[in-house]
């Protein structure tokens, strides 16, 4: 697919990202662009039609448009804009008070996401993602990745939504409405997957990242996720058992930091010691 080239005198700056920047239209309101940065083509591309393939599917997300080269080379995704739209890790950081509410409204939306199923044959099983990390990865011995992929093997099949990257900043809201952003890891499989991100990001990443990235202290963070718990695995669930069901999946993500970070990431391998011990 060729992509259209656009000028970006016609946007301003709004956000930033790990992968690259967002803007909005100095015109129209209702227009946003994220853009890639440089040497990333491939990525956009998959992402706009992985995006189009899972709003078409009623999973409320931001309406994806076309895929878009600026002047300076740099490729990135045309969306329709949610006007006044704010995080729930933005609004939870904003209205510390509000924890408890932004909290559930969050588990609410998870709740309704891994319940959707979803044609497999459209959608990358998330086993199979984790696989291939595995695969890649230089920094784990055989043995471990034996014992690794023995686990992800021996988790329960479902064929039901996985957001892919699902931290309390993916999610917004606008009014009444509510969305997941940033899908460009969507894929489907056992929700367990999933909330290895949020107790990643609420739980075990340092002080200094949970400010920069979720604008909050990490305090405010575990408390997110202490209440997010009993909404979404039912009000007599022990915080305890719940964390160390979740813990080595939370620990799996450490394939993905790893291969990003081109290095062993032992803070985030301690989670995987029930595997691999």
């Amino acid at each position: 697919m060729e992509a259209r080239p656009i000028s970006l005198d016609d946007f301003v700056l709004s956000g930033g990202g790990f992968n690259g920047e967002s803007y909005n239209h100095k015109s129209d309101p209702l227009l946003m662009l994220k853009l890639y940065f440089p040497g990333k083509i491939k990525q956009p591309l998959d992402e706009m039609m992985l995006a189009r393939k899972v709003y078409d599917m009623g999973i409320p997300t931001p309406e994806p448009g076309e895929y878009v080269v600026t002047d300076d080379g740099r490729y990135g995704i045309l969306f329709r804009r949610i006007v006044r739209k704010k995080s729930f890790s933005r609004a939870t950081g904003d209205n510390p008070s509000n924890v408890a509410k932004y909290a559930a409204e969050f588990a609410e939306m998870c709740l309704k996401l891994h319940s959707t199923h979803v044609d497999t044959t459209q959608f990358e099983n998330v086993k199979d993602r984790y696989y291939k990390l595995l695969k890649e990865n230089p920094f784990f011995t055989s043995a471990e990745k034996g014992k690794l992929e023995k686990f992800i093997a021996d988790t329960p099949y479902e064929d039901t939504a996985i957001h892919g990257d699902l931290q309390y900043s993916n999610a917004i809201f606008a009014g009444d409405k509510r969305y997941f952003i940033d899908l460009g890891d969507f894929c489907y499989g056992n929700h367990l997957f999933d909330l290895g991100m949020v107790f990643l990001s609420t739980n075990l990443s340092d002080e200094s990242f949970i400010k920069e990235t979720f604008h909050m202290s990490k305090p405010l963070a575990i408390e997110f996720w202490r209440q997010f718990v009993p909404v979404y695995f039912g009000k007599h669930a022990v915080l305890s058992e719940i964390e160390e069901m979740i813990l080595p999946y939370a620990g799996l993500k450490t394939l993905i930091i790893e291969r990003d970070a081109g290095q062993p990431q032992p803070e985030f391998r301690a989670a995987l010691r029930s595997i691999l011990d």
